[in-house]
């Protein structure tokens, strides 16, 4: 349960102001057909971080406890620092509408998330906890929550939101993992 709550809050935070949900923003605007955008979120977020949490999963199986215990300390205190970079968004992410409101959503969000922040947090997070299925869940529900209120709520809630601030917090959630991962490979606990 714990990999369940962690990797959704994680992800719900890291995911505020993130070229993702710019992303939703912008399809919702254009498409006004919020349904078939946030299905398209979900199977894109679904295939992506199942894939992300294969990785995550198979990781442990390659290095011993403590060395995967010291990789996922920096890793996840390199995700604190790359939380507080603000996302750069391209218009291009967008520019698939040939195919319809559905597959232009899966497509561009299955291709926005290929190396974004969630999916590497996907990808540590299945190796932290060890538990491919909650963590999947988890951040694909922390997905969810993020961008379906962008999808149906649009530009009336945009601005709203202290990313900053937001941002801040995930990035300390990640400094702590990190520490107690750390923690973890020195022999502390």
């Amino acid at each position: 349960m714990e990999a369940l709550l962690v990797s959704t809050g994680i992800v719900a935070l890291a995911e505020i102001g993130d070229k993702t949900q710019l992303l939703a923003f912008i399809l919702a605007a254009r498409f006004r057909r919020p349904l078939p955008i946030i299905l398209g979120i979900l199977v894109a977020t679904l295939a992506n971080h199942a894939l992300a949490g294969a990785l995550g999963a198979w990781l442990p199986g390659l290095f011993e406890p403590t060395t995967l215990a010291w990789i996922l300390g920096i890793g996840f205190i390199l995700m604190a620092g790359w939380m507080l970079i603000p996302d750069q968004f391209d218009e291009e992410d967008a520019q698939l509408a040939r195919f319809g409101v559905f597959t232009t959503t899966l497509l561009a969000f299955f291709v926005a998330e290929m190396g974004d922040k969630t999916q590497i947090a996907t990808v540590a997070l299945a190796a932290q906890f060890q538990s491919f299925a909650q963590v999947v869940i988890g951040t694909t529900l922390g997905m969810m929550i993020a961008n379906v209120p962008a999808v149906v709520l649009g530009d009336r809630i945009s601005g709203a939101i202290p990313v900053r601030l937001v941002h801040a917090i995930a990035a300390l959630i990640f400094a702590v993992l990190g520490v107690l991962a750390l923690g973890r490979a020195i022999g502390w606990w």
